[in-house]
């Protein structure tokens, strides 16, 4: 039997390797709120020493990722409320990348109009390929508050597209 001290230095040793996995993946989902490299830098370096530092509160090593993931949209979240986030310019936006997600800049700019919590349920479900379940375990909600609040968003991001 693991005593208290191993557990919880297990439960930081699995956070630890959650966040080396997908760093790439909370950066992106930051920068899409806060379209600043450095703030979102900030936020998954906060997120990250918050998931590692309250690993003992991790309940189910198996929910590893969606709890980190949890954290890091409750750092972008807090971030937003506490400064005022203004709009890039198109001619302010980074170039994209490759690998990035984004490839249509339409796309990225109806997302960015839309409510944060709205833009996060299609940003999980189709960006980062979460099940339904695990984005009801990242944004603390039902599932069939998400499934009800996915089909909300993507008609609203329809009209936002036909609008651009």
């Amino acid at each position: 039997m693991f005593s208290r001290d191993k557990k919880n230095k297990v439960k930081e040793e699995i956070i630890e390797q959650v966040i080396c996995e997908k760093y790439n993946s909370y950066y992106r989902m930051a920068y899409s709120y806060v379209h600043n490299e450095e703030d979102a830098a900030d936020i998954v370096q906060e997120g990250a020493y918050k998931a590692i530092r309250y690993s003992d509160s991790l309940q189910n090593e198996e929910h590893a990722s969606t709890w980190v993931y949890r954290i890091m949209m409750n750092e972008v979240f807090r971030f937003l409320s506490s400064r005022k986030v203004l709009v890039l310019g198109e001619e302010e936006i980074p170039e994209l990348q490759s690998e990035d997600t984004y490839e249509n800049l339409d796309l990225k700019r109806a997302l960015e109009r839309m409510d944060k919590k709205d833009k996060a349920v299609i940003q999980l479900k189709y960006f980062e390929d979460m099940k339904l379940d695990e984005i009801a375990e990242v944004l603390d909600e039902n599932v069939n508050t998400i499934k009800s609040r996915l089909y909300r968003s993507l008609k609203k991001l329809r009209l936002e597209l036909d609008t651009v």
